[in-house]
């Protein structure tokens, strides 16, 4: 029987595919292997962490939103969001959302949930933890996130784009602001909202004192979360695996930063003087603010949401069920 080289035999099957498909499985490979990270930076081991706490919660652990006093995580698998008690580092309040998705913050006394279930906003008291509120503002996206800000909650609700503007006070959608498709990730720094076009690679700023849109400014490939601190708004740009740094004066990019990090999914947050990204098997990679760069990667099991408060950095690992308690100097 002949020898069959199998390395020109798979060249030979991949060049009679389409480039639709080639780019299909290069798709796939990162989504099943992971994004492959910064050759450059400073590597280490998931294994090697060790975390200050541990809570089990079972289920998918995906979204968490910062409180004065808690981390409170949604779960979508268990159709609930649950409360992390900073102080005792115990489990604390249930609060019943189907399918909670895209994001969730903690503002004006609430945590607000937007339901893939019920395609509506959820309003619970953040002391007892009882919904106060059920918004007709149905979530544009399970991929996304959510704003508190100038006396507002602000929320992607159409994928075409539009922006809900929600008043606290009345429960209800006070404006509805056109936004590029394919806007899902609001945040509110330094005055203005800022919101993610994956679809337009663009960061638009919105005024909230008139509701318009005053400038729009190209950021990396199909950024889709983002975060702010240090005077900017950091994007994760999953389709090149850069992170934009946006300063919110100038409204332009002073810096994109190679990050190894292209592929759905992952997270963005800022605290303690960094920024922190979280992808599957990739769960963290800490950028130094002060020299735009990449600190170190983590690599291992978990991730898929980040966030920085209480003191800490907290990461879901999405597949374990688990949500980790860790100082930012152990990182």
């Amino acid at each position: 029987m002949p020898k069959i080289n199998l390395r020109r035999a798979l060249s030979r099957r991949l060049s009679s595919l389409s480039p639709l498909c080639l780019v299909f499985l290069s798709s796939l490979a990162i989504a099943q292997n992971g994004p492959p990270g910064l050759p450059s930076a400073e590597k280490r081991s998931m294994r090697a962490l060790q975390p200050d706490a541990i809570f089990n919660v079972n289920g998918d652990p995906d979204w968490m939103a910062v409180a004065d006093d808690a981390i409170w995580v949604s779960i979508s698998r268990l159709n609930q969001v649950l409360q992390l008690k900073g102080a005792t580092n115990t489990v604390g309040l249930a609060v019943a959302v189907r399918d909670p998705c895209s994001g969730l913050v903690a503002a004006f006394g609430s945590v607000w949930i937007p339901s893939c279930g019920d395609h509506w906003l959820v309003r619970a008291n953040l002391k007892t933890g009882t919904v106060e509120a059920a918004i007709a503002a149905p979530p544009a996206d399970s991929e996304g996130c959510i704003a508190g800000g100038a006396g507002s909650i602000w929320l992607a609700t159409d994928p075409k784009g539009t922006l809900a503007r929600i008043d606290p006070r009345s429960n209800s959608v006070q404006a509805a602001i056109a936004l590029p498709s394919g806007s899902y990730c609001p945040v509110f720094a330094d005055d203005f909202v800022w919101v993610t076009s994956f679809e337009h690679s663009v960061l638009s700023k919105i005024d909230p004192n008139t509701n318009q849109i005053v400038a729009q400014i190209p950021v990396g490939k199909n950024p889709r979360f983002a975060t702010s601190g240090a005077g900017a708004v950091w994007t994760l740009n999953q389709g090149d695996g850069t992170i934009s740094r946006v300063d919110t004066r100038a409204a332009r990019v002073v810096a994109m930063i190679p990050a190894g990090l292209a592929g759905h999914g992952g997270e963005i947050a800022f605290g303690f003087g960094s920024v922190w990204v979280t992808m599957m098997r990739i769960p963290v990679t800490r950028i130094d603010a002060a020299t735009n760069s990449v600190a170190r990667q983590w690599h291992g099991a978990g991730g898929d949401s980040i966030r920085a408060g209480l003191g800490s950095i907290w990461l879901t690992s999405l597949k374990d069920g688990i949500v980790w308690r860790i100082s930012p100097d152990k990182l």
